[in-house]
C-alpha cells in the first residue's frame, strides 16, 4: 500500500509570522510530496512494500540511499507538521515535564540545548528530542533526512519532537538567520502532540 502525503491540519498561513505561508506551501506540496512519491517508487515490488514507515526505518539497510533519504524525508516531515500548531498547543506538563526538568533543569534549559543542537548542525539536517528507555529524554541531531529510528546513526531513542533545519524550511523568511527560525519554532511547539508521543512511545 502506497504512502500518501499527510494533511497539515491547518492552513498554510496559520503559523505566520513564525513560518510564512509560501514556505509552508512549498515545503509541504513540493518537498514532502517529492519524498512521498520517491519513497513509493523505491519500495514498489520489494519486501518493504506494505510495511509501516517505522518498521522500514528501524530495519533499514543504510546503504539503500533511495529508501534512506526518501523514507527519512517522509517520516521526518510527517512528524514535523504535527509537533507545531497555530493554537491549542497546550503546555509542557506531567511526566514529560518531569523528564525534561530531570535532563535539562527546566524548560528554558531544554530550549537552550535544543537550539544549540539545531543551530550547530552543519549543513542540512534535523535536531530531535527523543524518549529513551525508562522515560528519560535526550537531544541529538542527524544529517540530511536521517532520524533516530535508523540503525547506527548515533542518536537512538524514539523521536517525539523534531525541527527541520534544511534551508528550504526557513530561507524565504529568515535567510541565514537559523537561530531566529529555531526560536520561532520553539514558540509554536504543539506540546499536546509531543506529550502524546512521549506517552505512546
Amino acid at each position: 500500500m502506497a504512502f500518501t502525503l499527510p494533511e497539515l491540519g491547518y492552513a498554510y498561513d496559520a503559523l505566520e509570522p513564525n513560518i510564512d505561508a509560501k514556505t509552508m506551501e512549498i515545503h509541504h506540496t513540493k518537498h514532502h510530496n517529492g519524498y512521498t512519491n520517491k519513497l513509493n517508487a523505491a519500495i514498489e515490488g520489494t519486501a518493504l512494500d506494505g510495511q509501516s514507515i517505522e518498521d522500514i526505518l528501524k530495519s533499514l539497510d543504510m546503504a539503500n540511499g533511495a529508501v534512506r533519504n526518501n523514507g527519512g524525508g517522509f517520516y521526518n516531515h510527517s512528524l514535523f507538521w504535527k509537533v507545531i500548531a497555530p493554537e491549542d498547543k497546550g503546555r509542557l506538563s506531567g511526566p514529560l515535564k518531569d523528564a525534561i526538568d530531570a535532563a535539562f533543569g527546566s524548560k528554558e534549559g531544554f530550549e537552550e540545548a535544543f537550539a544549540k543542537a539545531a543551530g550547530t548542525r552543519f549543513g542540512s539536517g534535523w535536531a530531535w528530542l527523543c524518549k529513551h528507555d525508562g522515560g528519560k529524554v535526550g537531544i541529538c541531531s542527524t544529517p540530511n533526512q536521517d532520524n533516530p529510528l535508523m540503525p547506527g546513526v548515533g542518536c537512538g531513542g524514539h523521536p517525539i519532537l523534531g525541527i527541520d533545519v534544511w534551508e528550504h524550511a526557513y530561507y524565504l523568511n529568515y535567510q541565514n538567520r537559523r537561530p531566529d527560525y529555531v526560536k520561532s519554532f520553539l514558540s509554536i511547539v504543539n506540546w499536546n502532540e509531543v506529550e502524546r508521543r512521549y506517552e505512546a512511545s
